[in-house]
């Protein structure tokens, strides 16, 4: 059972479309269409910027790169170093 509220304004024609789109689709109400929507589209957006699709052999390539031990280089030691000096972690 929902529980939280959101509450909106918006133009008469765009009110009118959702109402319409709403009946064409079947929905029982404005409102269960209108949280369908968020819902639907929340999920898209999260999942656009939550995940990363690369190719087999960018991964591949990558995973051996990670797999091989190198000892950092001097950037990478002074940077280190400095984050140290300066609490981050």
């Amino acid at each position: 059972m929902a529980t939280a509220r959101l509450d909106m304004r918006l133009s008469p024609d765009i009110k009118a479309k959702a109402e319409k789109a709403s009946a064409l689709l079947g929905v029982r109400s404005l409102t269960e269409y209108i949280v369908r929507l968020i819902d639907e589209n929340s999920t898209k957006v999260i999942q656009q910027y939550e995940s990363m699709t690369v190719k087999n052999d960018i991964f591949d390539n990558f995973i051996k790169i990670c797999e091989e031990v190198h000892a950092p280089n001097k950037k990478l030691s002074d940077a280190a170093a400095l984050a140290k000096e300066h609490g981050i972690k």
